[in-house]
C-alpha cells in the first residue's frame, strides 16, 4: 500500500518570529511512518517543525501552516490507498499576521482568532475508496469526544489517546470502529504501538483501495 502520514504540530504566525503551536513531538506519526516502511509500504510523511529526522525511505514533505500542509495533503491522497493523520494540527489562527515583528509597547493585546482549515475533515470527506485512521487526543469525555470527531470527519477509525502522550516515549491508545466500539487496545512504546497498528491496517484492509477513476 501507498499511506499518506501526517505528523507534528503547526504553526500559525501573528507576525514573522511569532508564532502559535502546540507541544506535539511527532514521535507517534514518526513511528508509524517507520513501521509502515518496514512493512513494505511506501510512505509519504507530511510533517510539520519536529527534533526528528525523517525515516529513511519515506516520500518526505515538510511544512509549517496548517494551509501548507492541506495543500500538500490534497496534493498526495489521491495516488495513496489511505491516510493516519497524527499530526497535531493547530485549530485557530490569528486573523491578521502582522508584516514585521510587533513591537513591545507595555499594553496588553487582544488577538482575534479565526478557524484553520480542517485537514482531517478534508481528507475524509474526499476519501472515496480510501481508509482514512485519524487520532483524537482527549482530556474530558474521552470516547465521545473521539467517536464525535470519527463521525463529523467521516473518518473509518479513530486512535483515542490522552495529553499524557505528548512528549513522551510510550502511549496507551484505544481503536475505535464506526460503530463506537473499542476494537483493540495497545500500550507501551510509541514504536511498538506503531508496529501493532501497522500490522493490523495490513491484515484487515486490502493491499490497494485507491479508485483509478476518481
Amino acid at each position: 500500500m501507498r499511506i499518506l502520514i501526517t505528523a507534528g504540530p503547526t504553526r500559525e504566525y501573528l507576525d514573522d518570529v511569532r508564532y502559535l503551536t502546540n507541544a506535539s513531538s511527532g514521535r507517534m506519526g514518526y513511528a508509524m511512518a517507520q513501521a509502515a516502511i518496514a512493512a513494505g509500504h511506501q510512505v509519504d510523511l507530511v510533517s510539520g517543525p519536529v527534533a526528528l529526522s525523517p525515516p529513511v525511505g519515506c516520500q518526505f514533505h515538510p511544512v509549517e501552516t496548517t494551509e501548507q500542509m492541506m495543500q500538500a495533503c490534497q496534493t498526495l491522497f489521491p495516488q495513496c490507498d489511505g491516510v493516519i493523520a497524527a499530526a497535531a494540527v493547530c485549530d485557530y489562527k490569528p486573523k491578521t499576521r502582522v508584516a514585521g515583528k510587533m513591537s513591545k509597547t507595555g499594553d496588553g493585546i487582544i488577538l482575534e482568532m479565526i478557524q484553520t482549515d480542517d485537514v482531517l475533515a478534508s481528507l475524509g470527506n474526499s476519501k472515496g475508496s480510501r481508509w482514512v485512521l485519524g487520532f483524537a487526543l482527549e482530556a474530558q469525555n474521552e470516547r465521545e469526544n473521539a467517536l464525535q470527531k470519527l463521525r463529523r470527519k467521516n473518518c473509518d477509525w479513530i486512535l483515542l489517546n490522552r495529553p499524557t502522550a505528548i512528549g513522551a516515549e510510550t502511549n496507551e491508545v484505544e481503536l475505535l470502529g464506526q460503530a463506537g466500539e473499542t476494537i483493540v487496545s495497545w500500550s507501551g512504546l510509541k514504536s511498538e504501538i506503531a508496529k501493532d497498528v501497522i500490522g493490523w491496517i495490513s491484515t484487515h484492509l486490502p493491499s490497494s483501495s485507491v479508485s483509478t477513476s476518481e
